[in-house]
């Protein structure tokens, strides 16, 4: 996986030291991601902007927020992921994909921690249920 590190004000090697708060964009093909500090990114949308891809791609990035201590996965299933029309198919082959390439990334970067999803990100789920 190529790993494009934003560094700006906080340099994420340093950052990932501290154990600062970390936020990524992972590409759902799982060839790429983007990296930065929390507080240096803000937005996953502007994230990608700052490395010079429109924020309007956000739909082909997983997107986590995440520490030593854990992942929290912002889960949002684009309606076209892998051109699925079925929803429940769709939601659950997302959910899937998520968990097999967002812990490859973090692997890669060195952190061996949980991926949740918030509760706020759980209502895609129910139609898995």
């Amino acid at each position: 996986m190529e790993i494009l590190k934003y560094d700006g004000n906080f340099p994420v090697d340093e950052a990932i030291k501290a154990d600062e708060p970390m936020m990524a964009v992972i590409s759902v093909d799982g060839k790429s991601a983007v990296i930065c500090q929390v507080d240096e990114g803000f937005e996953h949308y502007i994230l990608l902007q700052k490395v010079g891809i429109s924020g309007a791609a956000l739909d082909r990035y997983f997107r986590i927020i995440f520490d030593s201590e854990g992942a929290d996965w912002t889960f949002v299933c684009p309606p076209d992921y892998k051109s699925i029309s079925d929803k429940t198919r769709r939601v659950a082959t997302f959910y899937k994909d998520g968990f097999v390439i967002i812990p490859q990334f973090l692997t890669e970067i060195g952190y061996s921690c949980e991926l949740k999803i918030p509760k706020r990100y759980r209502r895609h789920l129910e139609s898995l249920e």
